[in-house]
């Protein structure tokens, strides 16, 4: 049994091949424009909740980058106020050394203890060191200088640790605290830099045989410790520096690798894009030839 097609139903048909061709020829219209595959939820949905997610996750790399960019920033800051730190202590050492020795005269003494009441202020002032405005040594008081300039040694800052979140459940440490190195003077009797400075110095000022006797042996040793106990922590600092770089590396690694994963999600091929096109121009083209012998010429005339 054969179906009568109407003019009507071969109108219809037209029209929906024609409209059809024109939706896919704008859809790939669109996709030449923005350069992008996906240029609505409903062209892939799954290929778009990837494109979410790869996103997400960049999102993340980038913020531990920028973690780890202000760690190095801050090892390198504490890094380069410790390397100071130790010049004022190897020049400290050559004054202990030499007012150690009994041909100085209270004259050569008190100028020694002089110069090491300044070098005690110099390391108080490597101590206030900043990054961005925030005091390095300080612990998690990051506003408050650790130490004021004068006779007065306490430690103003706290035991806190500044720490940067370098990946999903990976922190790392990037402060020390100056109250470790430098102690709280001599009211404290810690053994620390500053106790040892300015037992120096008083040794110094003292003239007395069981002074020189101190500055030779005592005086000394404290701070050849002290010395060694900078070394540590800036071995310490270093291995940090080490860590965040090679993790700055990793980041960048990631990072690019997740560009190109989202970019083979959600970017379109050029190349097959124009070729699509190409091809829908020319099917669509096809269509309103062939349409114009079964249309009406009044209805064709209408399309147009």
């Amino acid at each position: 049994m054969s179906t009568r097609i109407t003019q009507g139903m071969a109108q219809r048909s037209v029209l929906r091949d024609l409209n059809l061709a024109d939706s896919n020829l704008a859809l790939t219209q669109r996709r030449l424009s923005s350069g992008k595959q996906l240029t609505r939820p409903s062209d892939d949905p799954f290929a778009v909740n990837r494109a979410i997610s790869l996103r997400d996750e960049l999102e993340g790399t980038r913020q531990y980058r920028k973690n780890v960019n202000e760690g190095i920033g801050w090892t390198t800051a504490t890094e380069a106020a410790l390397s100071r730190v130790a010049d004022v202590l190897q020049r400290a050492r050559e004054l202990l050394v030499d007012g150690g020795n009994d041909s100085n005269g209270p004259v050569a003494r008190e100028a020694i203890a002089t110069e090491i009441d300044a070098l005690t202020e110099s390391l108080k002032q490597e101590a206030n060191a900043t990054y961005e405005g925030r005091h390095v040594f300080a612990g998690t008081a990051t506003e408050t200088a650790p130490y004021a300039l004068g006779p007065i040694d306490s430690y103003a800052g706290d035991s806190g640790s500044v720490a940067r979140v370098i990946g999903v459940g990976v922190s790392v440490n990037v402060n020390v605290s100056a109250q470790g190195l430098l102690g709280e003077g001599q009211g404290a009797a810690d053994n620390k830099l500053l106790d040892v400075m300015r037992d120096m110095a008083e040794d110094l000022r003292a003239g007395t045989p069981a002074a020189a006797e101190a500055l030779r042996n005592t005086d000394l040793a404290r701070l050849d410790t002290n010395i060694d106990e900078l070394s540590r922590v800036r071995a310490v600092v270093g291995a940090t520096q080490n860590r965040l770089t090679s993790a700055s590396t990793r980041l960048d690694e990631l990072e690019e690798s997740g560009l190109d994963l989202l970019s083979k999600t959600e970017d379109a091929d050029m190349a097959e894009t124009m070729v699509h096109y190409s091809t829908q121009h020319a099917a669509y083209e096809a269509a309103l030839k062939a349409g114009a012998g079964i249309v009406q010429v009044s209805l064709l005339d209408f399309l147009r």
